[in-house]
């Protein structure tokens, strides 16, 4: 798997590109599968112990992120555009653990992080490998977008390792 540098196209935005070398069902599956997202999901050190994905325009996901300490993150969102093998947009807010979604101060976040963003996340592949761009918009400042990117990109390294275990994914 190939790492790139990430780039924005607003001061806000977060870009990350990332190659992986699967077929993009592969991907893809790790993305919509809830018990493959549970692979993955979260910083390291982190874990997803909840992963629930109503994988339709209009359908909505709910996962946990677990901390290291046993703190848990909710998040949810609805996702709004669907294009298999190829796209998914989706909203994401932070919730409660029943899919209501709460204040970021619900979890001292800070006030000034926004109530819903989005996230848009897109494949391309070819000779059995996957370029997948995530765009998440919305961050309110530079350093809550670098720890969003650290976060991200330790996920995706996650993801790496279990896409070469990818026989279980079959």
């Amino acid at each position: 798997m190939k790492k790139s540098n990430t780039t924005t196209k607003h001061a806000t935005d977060l870009v990350i590109t990332r190659t992986f070398d699967v077929p993009r069902e592969l991907v893809w599956k790790a993305w919509t599968n809830p018990s493959l997202f549970k692979l993955w999901w979260g910083p390291k050190g982190y874990h997803c112990p909840y992963c629930d994905i109503d994988l339709k325009e209009g359908g909505t996901y709910l996962n946990c992120m677990k901390s290291p300490e046993g703190l848990k993150y909710w998040s949810t969102g609805k996702y709004t555009e669907i294009k298999p093998l190829e796209k998914l947009v989706c909203t994401d807010s932070f919730a409660d653990e029943k899919g209501n979604v709460v204040s970021p101060n619900y979890y001292d976040i800070g006030e000034d992080f926004p109530i819903e963003m989005q996230l848009t996340m897109t494949l391309e592949g070819a000779d059995g490998k996957t370029t997948m761009v995530l765009h998440h918009a919305g961050f309110p400042d530079e350093q809550m977008k670098k720890q969003a990117r650290e976060g991200w990109n330790q996920s995706f390294d996650k993801m790496a390792a279990k896409l070469k275990k990818r026989t279980q994914w079959s």
